[in-house]
């Protein structure tokens, strides 16, 4: 018996404003994506990669076609089907995006917090065995403003890791670091989703890091073509 895609995308067409305005993001999109495998997806700058990476996070609802997310149809859903998706994710972006009034332990808190079904106590015995894992157990205590760029990006990774999501949708999360901590973050993210078994779909410029891939694919104009990694 086949397991089903994790990722399951199929004639997807997507677009921006309307009437006169109405402009064409994404055409005819297919892509299966299987539970643990690792997708790098490659291409220039307004190519398309982040709209669909949102919409594949449930982050904006799918126009046409169909778009299935662990078993979710995402294409017309309202916004109550997109939050119940979107619990299935963990999101890591560029920004780290980290509250500069939380600590590191109070952010990767609230990864758990959106999920409402774990106890304060377990919340934060989750969250600090989840910085230990990314190498910040003496950081807990700190905050975002007297941590490094690269401690910044893995306390994000630690709070999108932390629910233990089936999906994990990263955009150039290694943008705005140096070469070292691009690497170490990368390499954190895969082997903790390893460990996981969730699925990984990761937008990236980054070249220095495309071997963390089981596939890459290349987007450019709104359509996507495949390469194999290697």
């Amino acid at each position: 018996m086949t397991t089903a895609p994790a990722i399951s995308v199929h004639k997807l067409d997507h677009y921006f404003g309307s009437g006169q305005l109405r402009k064409q993001a994404l055409f005819d999109i297919n892509l299966d994506i299987a539970a643990g495998e690792i997708v790098i997806m490659t291409g220039p700058s307004g190519s398309g990669k982040t709209t669909l990476l949102t919409l594949i996070g449930g982050l904006r609802s799918a126009q046409s076609g169909s778009l299935q997310v662990v078993g979710h149809e995402l294409c017309q859903a309202n916004g109550q089907a997109l939050v119940k998706a979107r619990r299935n994710n963990g999101y890591i972006f560029q920004a780290h995006n980290l509250h500069g009034s939380l600590t590191a332990l109070e952010n990767v808190q609230m990864g758990l917090e959106v999920q409402g079904r774990f106890t304060k106590q377990a919340r934060h015995h989750r969250a600090a065995e989840m910085l230990k894992q990314v190498g910040l157990e003496e950081r807990t205590d700190y905050y975002p403003a007297d941590l490094s760029g690269g401690q910044k990006q893995r306390v994000a990774i630690a709070r999108a890791l932390v629910s233990h999501p089936k999906i994990v949708l990263a955009d150039e999360p290694t943008a705005a670091l140096d070469k070292k901590s691009g690497r170490d973050v990368v390499d954190i993210m895969h082997n903790l989703a390893k460990e996981q078994g969730c699925t990984i779909l990761l937008v990236t410029h980054d070249n220095r890091i495309l071997d963390i891939a089981d596939r890459i694919i290349y987007m450019e104009d709104g359509r996507l073509s495949t390469q194999d990694s290697g």
